[in-house]
């Protein structure tokens, strides 16, 4: 008789939190997007939680006329968006002191995260993302593959985000 081994995985999601880089919220309108993506050298999803990245910036429609914009370097987005500001009517706010961005990943990630969010993230698309709830936190999640995710976490709601993810970590272990 053979004995069968399980191995014990003690850690059923992983929650890193990644290090800051420059974030701008944008607002256009409709009407002057395409102008002011030329403007400013990017890609600007017009669907709702498409989003475009690449070897530069990570941009993410967030609303018809509001995007979300990483950038590893701020100033040249800045020197853009001032050049163009007389001509195409626009706002762009660097928010990268707001949001702390925490990487969930793992076998349970999706678990994780569906426990506090109302949104069918299972549903989400592989590179899209959206602005949702996680509990009472406002957060923008964006799904990077099958069982790796993004969460922006406004700085205020860090420990109670984080608080909520520690203890789906003691379910999911007591469960096993």
């Amino acid at each position: 008789m053979t004995t069968q081994r399980h191995e014990f995985d003690p850690t059923p999601f992983l929650v890193e939190e990644l290090p800051p880089r420059p974030r701008f919220s944008l607002r256009v309108r409709s009407g002057n997007r395409a102008a002011l993506a030329a403007a400013l050298s990017l890609e600007l999803p017009a669907s709702v939680g498409h989003r475009a990245s690449g070897a530069g910036p990570e941009v993410l429609c967030l609303g018809p006329d509001e995007w979300t914009i990483l950038v590893d370097e701020a100033a040249p987005l800045v020197a853009a968006s001032r050049d163009a500001c007389g001509q195409i009517p626009h706002s762009l706010v660097e928010i990268s002191d707001r949001e702390i961005t925490l990487r969930v990943s793992g076998g349970q990630a999706l678990t994780a995260l569906t426990t506090g969010c109302p949104r069918d993230i299972e549903a989400m698309p592989v590179g899209q993302g959206a602005r949702t709830l996680y509990d009472s936190a406002t957060v923008t999640l964006w799904r990077d593959d099958r069982q790796d995710f993004r969460m922006d976490v406004w700085r205020s709601f860090l420990p109670h985000v984080r608080a909520i993810l520690d203890q789906v970590t003691v379910e999911l272990r007591s469960a096993l």
